[in-house]
């Protein structure tokens, strides 16, 4: 899950330190003071209003609104409770422009009929905040939203892409009764086209492999044959349907592995071809185990 953050806040409280007077005030610059005092004010402007429109969401038809809010800010002084006022404002505003949108982006992709609730995400902000008569405590929320999350992408990557999980089962099963083809026990599928007599690297072994993936329509998305270059790595820093199939298979072999989708990439899309819910077909012939550098 993302982490959102108030930063930004910063920015606009250094621009508010320069400012005085209930309407635009108008520069008077009658000693050395008088005009550092106005160009470090116009200094500290570079680039503000790209920032108010594109970061805070501010309207350009609405600057005077935003000049009295400024004026007011710098004018509270040290008051504790205007601070605090201005401070919740400021943190308010970012939550509805910047926090919510991400989170509803993260969750629902472009689909802008969806939302979270707002009334929750309150409640459970200001709880959090005072950290009293909360409902979970600050570092269960995090896990709970991080798992949650994961849940509600999956159901609707489902509902989009379903149909890829259905058509690799279906694939699966037929291929199943296949001569030739035999199934792990994850659910990996393989077919032996040259049967090496080398060492069964473990899961922690590293190896050099050539390879050619393709989608259950026959796009080929990845080949280390095109590359003109075999690949090196640990048998357990690939897809779990590789290393299953890795450490079953002899140095010098050359099978055709079947992965299903949950052994693959799951809900997740991996580039341009990689469908969520799309299981994987590869060609790999495994070189050598653990390859002197």
């Amino acid at each position: 899950m993302k982490k959102f953050t108030f930063a930004a806040i910063a920015a606009v409280a250094a621009v508010m330190m320069w400012s005085c007077g209930n309407g635009t005030p108008k520069a008077n610059l009658k000693s050395d003071v008088d005009t550092v005092s106005y160009a470090i004010g116009m200094a500290q402007t570079q680039g503000l209003k790209d920032y108010l429109v594109g970061r805070l969401g501010v309207d350009t038809a609405y600057m005077d609104d935003f000049i009295k809010g400024l004026n007011e800010g710098a004018n509270a002084g040290d008051d504790k409770k205007k601070a605090a006022y201005y401070a919740g404002i400021q943190i308010g505003q970012q939550i509805s422009n910047q926090m919510v949108k991400g989170i509803n982006h993260e969750l629902f992709g472009d689909d802008s009929t969806k939302s979270i609730s707002l009334k929750n995400f309150m409640a459970g902000f200001v709880a959090g905040t005072l950290g009293k008569g909360g409902l979970m405590t600050v570092d269960s929320a995090a896990q709970v939203a991080q798992d949650m999350m994961r849940t509600i992408k999956a159901k609707n990557m489902e509902k989009e892409f379903g149909g890829n999980k259905k058509q690799g089962e279906k694939f699966l099963a037929e291929n199943a009764k296949k001569e030739g083809v035999k199934v792990l026990p994850s659910g990996v599928q393989y077919k032996v086209l040259k049967e090496g007599t080398g060492a069964i690297p473990a899961d922690t072994s590293r190896v050099k492999v050539h390879y050619e993936g393709k989608t259950l329509d026959g796009k080929v998305f990845d080949s280390s044959y095109k590359r003109g270059q075999p690949a090196d790595f640990r048998a357990n820093q690939v897809i779990k349907g590789w290393t299953d199939a890795l450490t079953h298979m002899p140095a010098g072999s050359t099978w055709e592995i079947y992965i299903p989708q949950e052994l693959a990439y799951g809900e997740r899309q991996q580039g341009a071809d990689i469908k969520p819910f799309s299981m994987l077909i590869f060609k790999i012939e495994l070189l050598e185990v653990n390859p002197k550098k």
